[in-house]
């Protein structure tokens, strides 16, 4: 069964300031605060308190620290789920953490699996291990983090496996620094999660450029289930609200159910589901 009620979702694309995280909570806070009333999800960049950088490992934040203080007083004044990823330390090491705040205080979170090699990010970052997706306002939400995007096996939306009768998830959220310089795969994998997997699928990234004088592109988008975009930014800082239509996600999968189609498999941490009959 698909969720019954639509949902309002807000990209908020930011030129996140350098190793500021004071500086950015007070930026980002000015940008989503017009939206109280109006959305029931809102989605920051990927370390939107720091920029993408290893240096910021050093100033890592506990989860006693501001920020996710900071992010539960945001849900809680917004009335809606906040998330986005920060570096976040524990007695386990320092994740590249996407936290998930809701108004009554609740919070969950995904450590980012995939850390980006080609930036050195798995030389001072603990990866995370389980693939987390959380359930608000009747939806059902996987939670991603940028270089994850690459890696479809783990975004792979599986039919009967963790909810019986049902796809896994109905929306997939990917959160980013994507530099301007890979643009088009950022576009195109988005698109591709989408089609595949079946289910709306939100990607924010920031814009400006970095402390590593790299160049942010946003690109933001919020995709239908068969990759068309519903919101689309360009590369101005902007924040964008868009509903998710319940109905118009139950009519596509009752009429293209590829889902039954679907080959199983086994991953780390997640249930495999049962085999489907043979034919």
């Amino acid at each position: 069964m698909n969720p019954s009620n639509d949902l309002r979702i807000s990209t908020v694309q930011g030129a996140t300031l350098w190793h500021d995280p004071a500086g950015n909570r007070d930026y980002y806070g000015e940008l989503i605060a017009p939206l109280r009333g109006i959305t029931d999800v809102v989605v920051l960049p990927e370390t939107f308190t720091s920029g993408f950088s290893n240096d910021a490992i050093d100033r890592a934040e506990g989860m006693d620290g501001p920020t996710v203080a900071w992010m539960r007083e945001q849900a809680a004044a917004l009335d809606a789920a906040v998330t986005g990823s920060v570096q976040l330390r524990t007695p386990e090491g320092v994740f590249n953490r996407m936290l998930w705040a809701t108004p009554d205080g609740a919070l969950a979170h995904y450590d980012k699996r995939h850390l980006f090699r080609y930036a050195g990010e798995h030389k001072r970052y603990a990866p995370g291990r389980e693939r987390v997706s959380v359930d608000w306002r009747g939806w059902r939400i996987n939670l991603q983090v940028c270089y994850d995007l690459r890696f479809p096996v783990f975004c792979r939306n599986r039919y009967d496996a963790e909810r019986p009768g049902r796809l896994d998830f109905d929306l997939q959220i990917f959160v980013a620094n994507w530099p301007a310089a890979r643009a088009y795969a950022w576009k195109t994998l988005l698109r591709a999660r989408a089609i595949e997997n079946l289910c709306y699928v939100a990607g924010v990234n920031r814009v400006g450029r970095d402390g590593n004088d790299l160049d942010y592109a946003g690109d933001s988008v919020v995709l239908d289930f068969a990759g068309k975009p519903l919101a689309e930014s360009a590369d101005h800082e902007v924040v964008s609200t868009t509903t998710l239509r319940a109905e118009a996600l139950h009519a596509f999968h009752e009429h293209f159910p590829a889902m039954l189609d679907a080959d199983r498999f086994a991953l780390d941490g997640l249930p495999a589901g049962e085999a489907l009959p043979r034919r």
